[in-house]
């Protein structure tokens, strides 16, 4: 059961890591298991559709960060009084504290026209990118890294940053690196952004709405 309650343990505390970056160095061989475990992950009809950029570029870095700075900006001017001021106490990303980013790309081509298993669902290959990035913060998790999604951004202006061909779509800016804790409670559950729904309300018996 050892190893079967430490995947469980590492499910349950990982957190999606803004303040608590330390900076320190990731070791190459740590990197390199991580991204492996990513890149482990199943995929629709054996495509593996994603890649992987790693930026450890302190201007480039600071380039993404201005313009996650700026759509924060325009977030806040929709928002009500009340979660305006909720979200004013948030820090959305760690893009500059963390030792690096990974750049989680998706390639709806590869392995087109026949993708075996996306005839039906277009999106298929979407989801697999997903599940590589969660294998990646999983394993990551594992490993005493921290994780953080940046999503705040325009995929054009990334793509163009990074210098993206055409048609490949960024999925997700991960900020990875070593952090000084984990937070044993969401941060958007502690500002009191949102409250997590109990698992209860989420199964569904057979039918939607039969619990």
């Amino acid at each position: 059961m050892g190893g079967l309650a430490e995947l469980y343990e590492v499910i349950h505390r990982r957190r999606d890591v803004r303040g608590e970056f330390t900076g320190a160095p990731i070791e190459p061989e740590v990197l390199r298991r991580v991204l492996a475990a990513a890149h482990a992950a199943p995929s629709v009809g054996l495509s593996q559709p994603w890649d992987f950029v790693v930026v450890r570029d302190v201007a480039t870095r600071g380039a993404f960060r201005e313009h996650v700075s700026e759509q924060r900006r325009a977030f806040a001017e929709t928002l009500n009084a009340q979660k305006a001021e909720v979200f004013e106490r948030i820090k959305i990303e760690g893009i500059l504290e963390a030792t690096l980013g990974v750049v989680v790309t998706y390639d709806p081509a590869r392995g087109a026209p026949a993708v075996l298993g996306r005839h039906t669902i277009a999106d298929a290959g979407l989801y697999s990118v997903c599940l590589a990035i969660q294998n990646l913060w999983l394993a990551a998790t594992a490993e005493g890294l921290g994780v953080g999604w940046v999503s705040f951004y325009t995929e054009a202006f990334l793509a163009e940053l990074l210098g993206l061909p055409s048609g490949i779509r960024p999925v997700a800016w991960l900020c990875l690196g070593p952090v000084s804790y984990l937070e044993p409670t969401p941060d958007l559950e502690r500002h009191g952004w949102r409250v997590r729904r109990p698992l209860e309300m989420a199964v569904h018996e057979g039918r939607w709405g039969v619990h």
